[in-house]
């Protein structure tokens, strides 16, 4: 019964003590969140005071009423739900081309040695390539259009891909897999039990790149040929001066990109919820 009573008053001890830390842990995500908001309207307010008291030239940065008002206005006559519809589907049908055709190709590579050696050089040449030069010549070879665009979007993300997620393969601790052999098992099995659960944390990572990466293409290809999307606002902006324009979707971009990347942070939490 003492030895009992103990134990109890340990768990007790204990439990209280990690209760406080998960209250000081919570409330350190609040003034971290809180802090960020303060820091955006601060540099909102700055912006439109600054442009206001004439301190900056408005023809070169705009500034946020004006913005909001371009926005209102494009929201009410529909035309952006148009480009940030068309801009949103070319980057997620990129990203989830790039990061799947990626991800098979890394498993490729695991599973012949061969294969591997032979493509080690050229996975290293193709990632030192700036891939953005190369858009102009991936939209003549598949032609103008969606295409182009998704194409140029899975160009920039997929070696990175493929690369990543072949090293943390290779890192799979051999122990786990040698004692797998002995006990039968084949290289498909080795990859479902241990190698793909070993590599989510990086997969889960390389989502997070892929995001921008895709956004990188999407806009890229928007530049050179599209006739809707972010992008093309952006070039149009910067053709006609229409600096709020150009300013407006820039954060358009911006806030979408940061949606997407707190899906994949979802994501991550569900999955990797024994690292939290």
């Amino acid at each position: 019964m003492y030895k009992n009573d103990i134990n109890n008053n340990i768990y007790k001890q204990v439990s209280k003590e990690h209760e406080q830390y998960i209250k000081k842990m919570k409330k350190r995500k609040r003034m971290i969140f809180i802090t960020q908001i303060l820091i955006l309207i601060s540099a909102t307010i700055l912006w439109e005071v600054a442009a206001r008291l004439e301190w900056i030239d408005t023809f070169l940065t705009s500034y946020p009423s004006d913005i909001w008002n371009l926005f209102i206005k494009l929201v009410n006559d529909g035309s952006i739900f148009e480009h940030i519809g068309i801009s949103v589907m070319e980057t997620i049908v990129g990203f989830a081309c790039g990061t799947i055709l990626g991800i098979l190709i890394a498993i490729l590579l695991w599973w012949s040695d061969f294969i591997a050696k032979v493509l080690d050089p050229y996975l290293v040449v193709l990632n030192s390539l700036p891939k953005t030069a190369l858009a102009p010549i991936i939209i003549l070879w598949v032609g103008a259009g969606y295409s182009g665009i998704i194409v140029t979007a899975i160009t920039v993300s997929i070696v990175i891909t493929i690369m990543n997620v072949y090293n943390a393969f290779k890192d799979v601790d051999q122990d786990k897999i040698k004692m797998l052999k002995t006990f039968g098992a084949d290289k498909f099995q080795i990859l479902r039990k241990v190698s793909l659960p070993s590599s989510i944390p990086t997969v889960v990572s390389t989502l997070k790149v892929n995001i921008g990466l895709s956004w990188v293409g999407v806009i890229v290809g928007e530049f050179l040929v599209s006739k809707a999307g972010i992008g093309y606002l952006i070039v149009y902006g910067g053709q006609v001066f229409k600096l709020d324009l150009v300013m407006m979707s820039v954060i358009i971009l911006a806030v979408i990109a940061a949606i997407m990347y707190q899906g994949v942070a979802i994501i991550e939490m569900k999955f990797l919820k024994w690292k939290q």
